[in-house]
């Protein structure tokens, strides 16, 4: 069994959630195949025919300044927004990718490296979901107790409700039984 690359952990950390997908960006796909990112989308223009729009796609001005915005200027994502007037940076909206863009990517960049870094990228995507899926089981069963426990709280409630009615309650008058004092 082979030494993976990297962690799988390292790579949970680059997955991001756009437009309700489970995505990863250029520039961080590029840092983990060892390539530059100009390089990988130069493949992947190459081949755009394997790469329909639910694969990858181009993000938008907005969804590029709120990821800069998130990550401020951190490791490889402070290159996420595009350069104007300035130099360096990208000069162009990130491209991301799905999990069947990475997929698509090993075949594309044709390297063992490509193949040994997509295996871990699958491996994580894999995680992901099964962690996700366990939060979604345990979000469920939370939501089960809670409405248990508001079942009981209102049980107690009434029950500390009739103890007060009951410790309320005057004591009867009690009639004198026997000659009084005039």
């Amino acid at each position: 069994m082979t030494h993976p690359l990297i962690s799988t952990e390292s790579i949970e950390k680059k997955i991001l959630i756009v437009r309700g997908h489970k995505v990863m960006l250029d520039t961080d796909l590029a840092e983990l195949y060892g390539v530059e990112t100009k390089m990988l989308n130069r493949a992947v223009k190459r081949n755009i025919d394997r790469f329909p729009r639910d694969f990858m796609f181009q993000l938008t001005q907005q969804e590029s300044d709120n990821l800069r915005c998130h990550f401020g200027t951190s490791n490889s994502r402070s290159q996420i927004g595009t350069s104007k007037n300035m130099r360096g940076g990208r000069r162009y909206l990130p491209y991301v990718f799905t999990e069947q863009g990475v997929a698509m990517l090993s075949s594309v960049l044709n390297s063992k490296r490509a193949i040994q870094v997509n295996i871990a990228i699958m491996r994580a995507f894999v995680k992901l979901r099964e962690t996700l899926l366990l939060h979604k089981e345990l979000a469920k069963k939370l939501a089960e107790l809670e409405r248990k426990v508001e079942g009981h709280d209102h049980h107690i409630h009434s029950l500390f409700e009739a103890i007060r009615q009951l410790m309320s309650q005057p004591e009867p008058r009690r009639r004198h039984i026997g000659f009084g004092k005039n």
